[in-house]
C-alpha cells in the first residue's frame, strides 16, 4: 500500500485530480461552515444574553434545544425540510444531476454551493501546483479553505469568527517555527504589525469621524497573515486589497445603488490579498524591487 502511495506521488496528473478531488469535498463541507458557523455564534451570544439579564428563572428548566453544529443535523431542503440523501450530495455532479432543484419540492438549489466547491478544488489545485505535494503545500490549502471560508461567512454576515481567525494567527507561528513561508522573527512581528496597522486606522477613523470603519476580525485576519508571510508582505497585501475592495465598492454603489453609507465588507479583500501573496507574492515583491530600486 505504501508503494502504491509513493507511484501516485510521483504522477503528476493523480496528485492534480486528486487534489482536485479532495478540494471539492473539502468545498462542500465550508458550504457547511458558512451556513452554519454564524447561526452557531448567534446561538451562543443568544444564550450568554439570557444567562447575562437573567431572563430564565435559575429554578425553571431551560428547555432542551435541537443539536445544531457542523456535523448534526443532516443537510436538509431549506424549502421543504426534506434531508439530502448521501448521492444528493456529491459535489457539483448532485447539482447537474438534480439540475439545481430539490429532488422532493423542485425548489431552486443556490448556484454558490457548486460554485464553492468548484473554486476550492480549483484553487486546492492551483496550491498544489505551486508548491508540490509535501508538508508547505498541505499547510497552504489549509490557509486558502480557511480564507474561502472567512470570505464567503464575512460576505454574508459581516463576520469574521474568532474561531478561525485566531487559530490562523497561531497556526502561522507554528508552522514557520519551521520556517516554511519566512523565518519565525518575520512571522512573529508580522502578526504584531499585522493588527496593530489596522487597529490604528481603526481608531484614527473613529477619532476623526465618530464612526467605527472596519470590524476588529479584519485586525485578526490581517495578523494572521502576517503570521503566515512575515511582515515583509503586509504592505502587498495592504494594498492589493485596498485596491480591489475600493473598485468593487466603487462598482456596488454603481450597480446596486448602494448607499455610501452602507458598510462593505473588508475581510474577503484582504482574503484575496492574502492568496494573491500566497501564490505570487515573491514574484510582486521582486517586480516591485526591480522597478523602483535605482539601476
Amino acid at each position: 500500500m505504501l508503494d502504491i502511495y509513493k507511484a501516485l506521488l510521483s504522477e503528476p496528473w493523480a496528485v492534480s485530480i486528486g487534489t482536485f478531488i479532495l478540494g471539492l469535498l473539502i468545498g462542500s463541507f465550508l458550504n457547511v461552515v458558512i451556513h452554519r458557523l454564524p447561526k452557531m455564534m448567534e446561538a451562543e451570544w443568544r444564550e450568554q444574553c439570557e444567562e447575562l439579564l437573567c431572563t430564565t428563572a435559575s429554578t425553571e428548566e431551560k428547555p432542551a434545544r435541537e443539536a445544531f453544529n457542523l456535523i448534526v443535523p443532516r443537510s436538509r431542503c431549506p424549502h421543504c425540510g426534506q434531508g439530502i440523501k448521501a448521492h444528493e450530495n456529491i459535489p457539483v455532479i448532485s447539482y447537474l444531476f438534480l439540475r439545481g432543484k430539490c429532488s422532493a419540492c423542485k425548489a431552486p438549489i443556490s448556484l454558490r454551493y457548486p460554485a464553492v466547491e468548484l473554486v476550492t478544488g480549483l484553487l486546492s489545485l492551483a496550491v498544489i501546483c505551486v508548491f508540490g505535494a509535501t508538508i508547505t503545500g498541505l499547510t497552504a490549502l489549509v490557509l486558502t479553505w480557511c480564507l474561502i471560508a472567512l470570505t464567503m461567512i464575512d460576505f454574508d454576515t459581516q463576520l469574521l469568527p474568532d474561531s478561525i481567525t485566531l487559530p490562523l494567527v497561531w497556526l502561522g507561528l507554528i508552522v514557520n517555527y519551521f520556517g516554511l513561508f519566512t523565518t519565525l522573527e518575520a512571522a512573529l512581528w508580522g502578526a504584531v504589525a499585522g493588527y496593530l496597522f489596522l487597529w490604528s486606522i481603526y481608531w484614527l477613523f473613529k477619532l476623526l469621524t465618530g464612526k467605527e470603519g472596519m470590524g476588529y476580525g479584519d485586525f485578526k485576519l490581517l495578523s494572521a497573515l502576517g503570521a503566515w508571510f512575515g511582515w515583509a508582505y503586509l504592505p502587498q497585501i495592504i494594498l492589493l486589497s485596498a485596491c480591489v475592495g475600493a473598485l468593487v465598492g466603487i462598482a456596488l454603489m454603481f450597480i446596486k445603488r448602494r448607499g455610501k453609507d452602507i458598510p462593505i465588507p473588508f475581510g474577503p479583500y484582504l482574503a484575496a490579498a492574502g492568496w494573491i501573496a500566497l501564490i505570487w507574492g515573491d514574484q510582486i515583491n521582486r517586480y516591485y524591487l526591480s522597478v523602483s530600486m535605482p539601476h
